[in-house]
């Protein structure tokens, strides 16, 4: 039994020395797991966890808001003036619908779509602007594939401009890299149609397919690595003659307008859209390499409304200012479906078309990309819609049809 210490400590005195112990103790514990919290919201996953879809949900969101960490960008430069996005008089505060038999809401979309970013335009104006999971409207958020639509509106840039001088010019005219290989003979329509006729695999979770390769090449960042692969490959048919979804493919198309217009995808894109237009932000467009070629095919990172302006050019018909940046009806070509080898696909020009028989989606397209990005324009009933996401998987993991929600949209705003 301990009545006190040798230098003759009261029990009072001995009980705060062990609270200030127990304190201390506590705000070790607190101090590592703060320290290991923050430790994790400074993680992000790495280009092999995005294309497996192996993130948790927090991962995920914070990878794509900070996609620019994943590989070289460079800057795709705003010009002195914003573009006015007013907002509507009256917004949009629900839409209900069915899809697959099932009856959902604007509310259900969000959540079981996992929604990051909404933004609905009705005659240029914001009648529904929604931000979840964290993110902001500054936040600038991965396009994925919906890149490859902005580099289909510069591809029709660079014919209006002269640069290129016919959709029907060969590839390798621009990219002398490519002769000789599997894109000889393949013309730049035959590229931006995905109709080369040259064999590939887009799978993104499977490790041996072509987009998987493609992407281990990415990895290397080594400048012409992207060129040498995909002239490689070998052909399977006639130029032409095949559709197949091609991601090296439209690499491919951003090395065109670069050879073309010699300048860098980012620069050609702030030069004939992002400054004339008025973009609000600063965008960045992915490299193949540190200061090497622009990714045509996915990478650019770009903010909600800014991703709206590129909508709303596309309804003003590549007008800008009285200008004409791309060819008269280019949209119309672009945006609508096409017969190759007999069959009808619901492709354009790097733009995804509607199938036929909905009459709400008559006339529409869109961009799209992996992980739930679209952006879906109906020039006739002058809606745009912008839907960033971070849904768990590339592909296949959509709870709710983003059609049927246009839809729904389209006729909500009549």
């Amino acid at each position: 039994m301990l009545h006190g210490t040798s230098t003759g400590e009261s029990h009072n005195e001995m009980n705060k020395r062990r609270k200030t112990r127990v304190f201390a103790c506590v705000l070790l514990v607190f101090g590592c797991v703060a320290r290991r919290t923050s430790a994790q919201e400074k993680e992000i996953a790495t280009p092999r966890q995005v294309f497996d879809g192996a993130m948790a949900p927090d991962l995920e969101v914070r990878t794509f808001s900070r996609s620019e960490e994943l590989f070289p960008m460079r800057a795709v430069e705003r010009g002195a003036k914003a573009r006015e996005l007013p907002k509507g008089k009256t917004a949009l505060k629900n839409v209900q619908f069915e899809a697959g038999g099932k009856k959902y809401d604007l509310f259900d979309y969000l959540a079981l779509n996992r929604v990051a970013g909404l933004l609905i335009l009705k005659n240029g104006e914001i009648v529904l602007e929604d931000y979840e999971l964290g993110i902001k409207p500054e936040t600038h958020w991965p396009s994925y594939s919906m890149a490859k639509s902005a580099t289909s509106t510069l591809i029709g840039a660079a014919l209006q401009d002269g640069s290129i001088a016919s959709l029907d010019d060969p590839v390798a005219k621009y990219v002398p890299a490519l002769k000789g290989g599997g894109y000889e003979g393949v013309s730049v329509r035959n590229v931006i149609q995905m109709a080369s006729g040259v064999k590939w695999d887009e799978t993104y979770t499977d490790p041996k397919s072509d987009r998987r390769k493609l992407l281990e090449i990415q990895l290397q960042q080594k400048p012409g690595t992207v060129l040498s692969f995909m002239s490689a490959l070998p052909k399977v048919g006639a130029p032409g003659t095949i559709w197949n979804y091609n991601t090296g493919e439209t690499f491919i198309a951003g090395a065109v307008l670069e050879g073309a217009t010699h300048k860098s995808l980012a620069k050609y894109l702030a030069e004939k859209i992002w400054a004339p237009w008025g973009m609000e932000s600063q965008a960045k467009w992915q490299l193949e390499s540190p200061n090497g070629m622009g990714w045509g095919g996915g990478g650019l990172a770009a903010t909600l409304r800014d991703f709206g302006r590129i909508g709303l050019l596309v309804q003003a018909d590549g007008v800008i200012d009285g200008k004409r940046i791309v060819p008269p009806g280019w949209f119309d070509e672009a945006g609508s479906g096409k017969e190759i080898g007999g069959k009808r696909v619901d492709y354009g020009y790097l733009w995804w078309a509607f199938p036929k028989g909905d009459p709400v989606h008559d006339g529409a397209f869109e961009a799209r990309g992996i992980f739930g990005q679209h952006m879906y324009i109906n020039r006739k009933e002058k809606v745009v819609i912008v839907v960033l996401s971070a849904r768990p998987k590339p592909t296949g993991s959509t709870v709710v049809d983003d059609p049927a929600f246009f839809g729904a949209v389209v006729k909500a705003l009549r």
